[in-house]
């Protein structure tokens, strides 16, 4: 019979103590890092070592030779990971266009008395106020007042878009740095675990840190991971570029970066203000997140740039269609309109929003009034844009001024005086006319509809040329010259602009449509509200799913104190009883040694 090596049994309990004790080690770490955020349970993997061979009785025999550690892992699902990364990064969408949603909402604050509804619904209320006493001087001028105090809401709202989207693309510029911080910090830990792992362990808490990392970069977009069993890198590719390619990286920046010097960005006179491009590199590639936070303030900068163009359509409904029924009317001032009787003629064909220009000139002879260098603003629906045109306006006397009808043209030129106005210069360009801010200014507001022969609608087409006859003139016919107070008929259908809706506008070429003045505002408000509503609660289904997909990953990878504390006892007893048994052979192996053999001596 073959005899096991003498020290064969002090080896076996030697790897008992030593895997035990690397077990607790183990478990001692699980424990102490319990609470750090991504860290996954690590198990020592054992395994019984090779057994001795012994021949008894002409048999072969195995024995065992005790237990090693072949590795230590830790406890990780990569399909809950990219579930995770996937969710996460739809979550931190969501979160950012909710908070988008919310900054819109306290622009677009109805609540109170301080909000632009209540700034249209106050203007509407003066004109129908002044309809009925349009010679009283207090209505005229609650008028003008509550025309500044709409002007100054929009033209603030407008403003504090305009601050919005500023600040939305500073926010770019930080979380573009901060991708690429994540991407560098990424492939560093990419190259130190390639080399830890090359002698065949595993470098389980810098795969720990690593996942950490792109769990971060997941909310900023979308992505696919991949890890190459080879090397153990990380592959990372979103919208198919690769951001990380192993010990390579892209880099995201914010442009266009110019190679003159220029700072980059495109200006856009638009919107008073500067874009950017979230691009690959130098290579002026557009990069498109698809989800997450830099997709979200991408979408919230064009939803804002889209509440801008609300604001300049309602500006350019009160420079156009506002204006030209206001030109319909007259005032009940003596202006210096004075033919050959001394009858004095009001003033006439002037905009209330915006300013007018050019002078009167009678010709005597021809017993007419002519004004020219006027401004006329009309609505371009194909470029959506307020363009301003020459306007002439001729008033013809009749053969008896104080009992026949007058007649007067408004012909609007075919060349535009400037360039056309969009967006935020639309709003700007909203003011009350000068001539009615001068003294006795408000008497020139035309409450009374001189329009006989033509309704006011059809006048505002004709003035405007939306049927395409630039150049045809309007003709209006007037009963007589005003007497010094005035009826309120034009007033009345101001305020019908502002609180009807028109489905027989030529072509519903107005900015705002067929709508009117309150109804396009509050439709706009009630999307808001939709839209904001849906987006809370998308966050809160996101925030149930990402929490039902890290409890999943907390299962798998989360330490357990239970587990951990009897896997404590565990490992502590078969330490303790390797150190017992170790001790006791290690007595019999003294008395073998240093007590045989005495007899005789």
């Amino acid at each position: 019979m073959a005899v096991r090596s003498t020290f064969a049994g002090l080896n076996t309990m030697y790897r008992g103590v030593s895997t035990n004790r690397l077990a607790l080690d183990t478990t001692g770490h699980n424990m102490t890092n319990s609470s750090v955020t991504g860290y996954s349970r690590q198990s020592v993997n054992q395994a019984a070592t090779s057994p001795d061979s012994l021949y008894a009785s002409g048999t072969q025999q195995f024995v065992g030779s005790g237990v090693d550690s072949l590795s230590i892992t830790r406890a990780r699902d990569v399909y809950a990971d990219k579930q995770y990364w996937r969710e996460f990064s739809d979550q931190e969408y969501a979160k950012t266009r909710q908070t988008n949603y919310q900054k819109l909402e306290a622009i677009f604050n109805d609540s109170d008395d301080t909000g632009l509804q209540n700034a249209v619904l106050s203007f509407y209320q003066s004109w129908v106020d002044m309809s009925k006493e349009a010679s009283n001087t207090s209505e005229r001028v609650a008028v003008l007042e509550q025309s500044g105090i709409l002007i100054d809401r929009v033209v603030s709202s407008g403003k504090q878009l305009q601050n919005q989207i500023i600040s939305e693309y500073e926010d770019i510029k930080i979380n573009v740095q901060k991708v690429n911080t994540l991407s560098d910090q990424i492939v560093q830990l990419n190259k130190t675990i390639m080399a830890a792992e090359s002698a065949g362990g595993s470098a389980n808490d810098l795969r720990d840190e690593r996942d950490n990392l792109v769990d971060q970069l997941s909310g900023f977009m979308s992505i696919s991971v991949s890890e190459n069993p080879e090397n153990s890198m990380y592959t990372i590719v979103s919208n198919g570029a690769s951001i990380v390619n192993g010990i390579t990286k892209l880099n995201l920046t914010v442009g266009p970066v110019y190679d003159d010097g220029r700072q980059p960005g495109i200006p856009n006179e638009d919107y008073g203000l500067t874009d950017y491009n979230i691009e690959i590199g130098d290579t002026g590639v557009i990069f498109d997140p698809l989800t997450g936070i830099l997709k979200a303030e991408v979408d919230a900068i064009r939803e804002d740039k889209d509440y801008i163009d609300k604001l300049a359509d309602m500006a350019a409904f009160l420079l156009t269609d506002f204006n030209a029924q206001h030109k319909a009317g007259s005032g009940i001032d003596a202006s210096d309109l004075e033919v050959a009787d001394g009858t004095k003629f009001p003033t006439t064909g002037i905009n209330f929003f915006g300013e007018d220009g050019g002078d009167y000139v009678y010709d005597a002879d021809n017993k007419i009034w002519t004004k020219t260098g006027g401004v006329a603003y009309i609505w371009d629906e194909a470029s959506k844009s307020v363009k301003l045109y020459d306007q002439t306006v001729v008033i013809k006397q009749p053969g008896n001024p104080k009992t026949d009808p007058w007649t007067i043209e408004v012909k609007t030129e075919a060349t535009e005086k400037s360039e056309a106005l969009k967006g935020i210069r639309i709003i700007n360009a909203l003011k009350v006319n000068t001539a009615l801010n001068d003294t006795d200014g408000e008497r020139k507001i035309a409450a009374r509809t001189d329009c006989t022969s033509m309704t006011g609608k059809q006048l505002r087409n004709d003035v405007y040329m939306k049927t395409g006859t630039m150049g045809t003139p309007a003709t209006i016919t007037v009963d007589k010259p005003m007497n010094g107070t005035a009826d309120g008929s034009n007033a009345v259908l101001l305020s019908t602009l502002l609180n009807q809706g028109d489905d027989t506008r030529v072509n519903g070429a107005a900015s705002i449509g067929a709508a009117s003045l309150q109804e396009y505002y509050n439709k706009a408000m009630t999307d808001l509200g939709v839209n904001s509503s849906q987006t809370n609660n998308k966050v809160i289904s996101q925030e149930d799913i990402v929490e039902q997909v890290r409890q999943w990953r907390t299962s798998v990878s989360g330490v357990n104190w239970d587990e951990e504390l009897t896997n404590m006892i565990m490992f502590q007893q078969g330490y303790s009883a390797c150190s017992r048994c170790l001790t006791t052979m290690d007595e019999m192996l003294d008395r073998l040694i240093n007590s045989t053999g005495v007899v005789g001596r």
